[in-house]
């Protein structure tokens, strides 16, 4: 435990910081026939994942390669949009990135969200209620509304241990609370499909490269039920 404390803090210090994918940070992906009339809605809020921290372009992050991926499997157009933000916590989301889309009609909307929550401490009973609060509100204005897994941090190399593993087994009981809050307020969790291996990796270490992004859009789009789209 007192190495904890030195090694947070060596590792704020230290980490390369990479910048947020470029504008813009929304668009239309086109059937695979090429139509683009009665688009499906998508939209993405969330930390540095959903600002496309590792990537240089929004195609290449999350939304992006979820978009394609949808449209693909669908055979219809995807409209997307990210509303993310690196170094975001849940009630960031809440209170500053929610405003500007829940004017909007959505069919599904993906929270992604865990990591800042994890590493800030956030305390769980606010976790909980900052959650409920996003999937509430979303639920106004989505057909649907998901959450995608807390990252194992236990699994990121750029982290030292002893802080790696602590921080890996706080990620799994922010991930329990995150699934408890999904089943009590009818939104559908979607567990983190993502080898943590260098090729899947930003030069960070820590975020996902295109490739990364790219598996983790494939395995939620393999755990779409089919009513839910």
């Amino acid at each position: 435990m007192p190495l904890l404390l030195p090694q947070a803090i060596w590792v704020k210090r230290t980490a390369l910081r990479l910048p947020d994918a470029q504008q813009p940070w929304q668009g239309l992906v086109a059937a695979p026939d090429g139509a683009r009339e009665r688009p499906l809605r998508l939209l993405l809020v969330g930390e540095s994942t959903v600002a496309g921290v590792g990537v240089e372009c929004q195609q290449q992050a999350l939304v992006g390669q979820l978009a394609s991926q949808l449209a693909e499997q669908l055979g219809r157009p995807v409209r997307w949009q990210a509303a993310g933000r690196n170094g975001a916590v849940a009630g960031d989301c809440l209170q500053d990135l929610l405003p500007a889309v829940t004017g909007q009609q959505w069919d599904l909307a993906l929270i992604v969200l865990g990591v800042n929550d994890t590493t800030h401490l956030t305390p769980r009973p606010r976790w909980r209620r900052n959650l409920r609060g996003l999937i509430e509100q979303l639920q106004v204005c989505s057909g649907q509304v998901m959450l995608t897994g807390v990252p194992p941090l236990g699994h990121f190399r750029a982290l030292p241990q002893p802080l790696r593993g602590w921080f890996g087994l706080r990620a799994g009981l922010m991930d329990a609370d995150l699934q408890a809050v999904a089943r009590a307020s009818g939104a559908h969790y979607l567990s983190l499909d993502l080898p943590f291996e260098p090729v899947y990796l930003a030069r960070d270490g820590y975020h996902p490269s295109a490739a990364g992004y790219r598996q983790w859009a494939a395995g939620i789009v393999r755990q779409l039920a089919p009513s839910v789209v």
